[in-house]
């Protein structure tokens, strides 16, 4: 009885322990150079977006939703890259169920807490990102 009451409390003890790893990784955020929209998109974009943009990032499996393949941005806007459009999504949020919240991205809390000191930096990163996303632009 003894060791069945020790392999429980073991079990409970990794169990507990490994959803905590979990969630500590997938919220871990690493600052990067608000000059680098490539650096930007690859740590807080690609994990669904994927790094070719096309929507089949490593966890995009996961989702409720397959997320957007960025790289038809300009196509699916009569040709115009969506400059404004995109400002407003990552400085204001979406309403896209899939990102949870409407912050966008899904990391929009931690960000606005990296850039709350200095908004022109936001403005920077915003910027910088959004030259990287027309790069990633289908042909």
């Amino acid at each position: 009885m003894r060791k069945c009451f020790s392999l429980i409390c073991v079990s409970v003890l990794l169990a507990t322990g490994m959803s905590y790893a979990q969630s500590s990784a997938i919220t871990k955020v690493h600052k990067t150079a608000a000059t680098s929209g490539r650096q930007m998109y690859g740590s807080y974009c690609a994990s669904c977006h994927g790094l070719d943009g096309r929507g089949h990032g490593p966890v995009s499996s996961e989702l409720k939703m397959t997320p957007t393949d960025l790289t038809l941005l300009r196509r699916n806007n009569q040709g115009k890259f969506p400059d404004a459009r995109l400002v407003a999504v990552l400085q204001y949020g979406a309403n896209v169920p899939s990102h949870g919240t409407a912050e966008m991205p899904v990391w929009g809390p931690m960000l606005g807490r990296m850039n709350k000191a200095n908004p022109q930096i936001r403005q920077l990163r915003i910027s910088n990102l959004i030259q990287y996303l027309k790069t990633l632009q289908a042909k």
